[in-house]
């Protein structure tokens, strides 16, 4: 076997689509376990084997929302009966047309003399931070979906989140201010950023994300806002991560409501070339009196976040969150990116590839 991962390494990420045609970044799945086997071409029959079987495994396996499964194969037409998309009752079927995934797992070996690159299924274990727990032959398979079945709950032994919860950024006449502002000012459904034929692009999907945000536009509101956050804030950054931020992008005051059943599924916030310059996410509570809306960090447990109104929870732009749904009233919250002045160079290289943004300095 050509593969050179072994257990504590973190498996490499990747973005493809599944057999179904849609679009699945496998950083994703993180927080559950995750079986994932690099089968190739269903043609060869222990592969072929293989995907049966993990048909076969069972809808208890399929549905436990601690644990997924997930094939690699080369083409649309190796897709075999029983393969569905994420919620089925089957593996997910990722398609690697291009054999970059499997390079990058080390499945496709070099070729002996002039021949063809050498194809070895193999199968990994991963944990809930998409880290290696066994890598083995693809005729190991048996084995590996019985240890995923038997692994305790993912959120034993887990740990805190590393982010940062600063309470009083805000002070309780300014948080009503803000609401007023986004009643008064109008608002918009909120979408996100996805990368689209190499450029990044704001999508909508109400599966994924329901929202309704106001954008802060006068200059005076923002300087409000940015001598708060350097004056109160940008110090607990730097004691805490060693890390000054300089710079705000978006002065975004957002509303998440019952009625509309407002949330946001667990994501990254840098994974595109238009937002890799993110640094840190800052979610500031404006108000309380609300169900749900709470942060939770898939990757380290089920522990759920909230801040005091007027304060802050602060965390890196690489971390998997999700904001939950909003189950009773509307919660209102002030979400900036912060970065400097290293990550300003990123984002203006990067400008070619998005569309127009605000980009000003912080305050102070």
């Amino acid at each position: 076997m050509q593969n050179t991962l072994v257990p504590g390494d973190p498996a490499p990420w990747f973005a493809t689509t599944t057999v179904g045609g849609k679009r699945l970044s496998f950083d994703g799945l993180a927080g559950r376990y995750v079986l994932l086997a690099l089968l190739g071409s269903l043609s060869h029959p222990p592969c072929a084997e293989a995907m049966e079987r993990l048909r076969r495994a069972g809808q208890d396996l399929f549905a436990d929302t601690d644990r997924a499964v997930a094939c690699v194969v080369l083409t649309a037409p190796d897709r075999a009966p029983g393969a569905r998309e994420p919620a089925g009752e089957g593996p997910t079927v990722l398609l690697d047309s291009n054999l970059a995934i499997s390079r990058r797992y080390g499945a496709l070996g070099p070729a002996p003399g002039d021949g063809e690159p050498v194809y070895t299924p193999l199968a990994l274990l991963l944990d809930t931070a998409l880290r290696v727990l066994e890598v083995a032959p693809i005729d190991a398979l048996e084995r590996l979906l019985h240890r995923l079945a038997a692994l305790p709950p993912p959120h034993e032994g887990a740990v805190p989140a590393p982010v940062l919860v600063v309470p009083g950024v805000f002070e309780p006449e300014f948080c009503r201010d803000l609401i007023a502002r986004h009643a008064a000012g109008g608002s918009v459904p909120s979408g996100f950023m996805r990368e689209v034929g190499g450029r990044t692009v704001e999508v909508h999907d109400p599966k994924f994300k329901v929202r309704r945000d106001h954008m802060v536009e006068d200059a005076p509101t923002q300087g409000l806002l940015g001598t708060r956050l350097s004056r109160f804030l940008v110090p607990m950054i730097r004691r805490a991560f060693q890390f000054t931020p300089t710079r705000i992008e978006r002065y975004l005051i957002a509303c998440y409501t019952a009625e509309e059943g407002g949330h946001f599924r667990a994501h990254r916030d840098n994974t595109t070339r238009g937002t890799a310059h993110r640094r840190f996410a800052v979610s500031i509570n404006l108000n309380d009196g609300f169900e749900g809306g709470d942060l939770r960090f898939p990757e380290f447990g089920p522990r759920l976040y909230r801040a005091p109104p007027g304060g802050a929870v602060v965390f890196s732009c690489t971390l998997l969150h999700e904001a939950t749904p909003v189950t009773a009233g509307r919660r209102y919250a002030f979400l900036p990116f912060l970065y400097d002045e290293e990550a300003a160079r990123i984002r203006e290289a990067n400008r070619g590839f998005i569309g127009p943004a605000e980009d000003r300095p912080a305050a102070g």
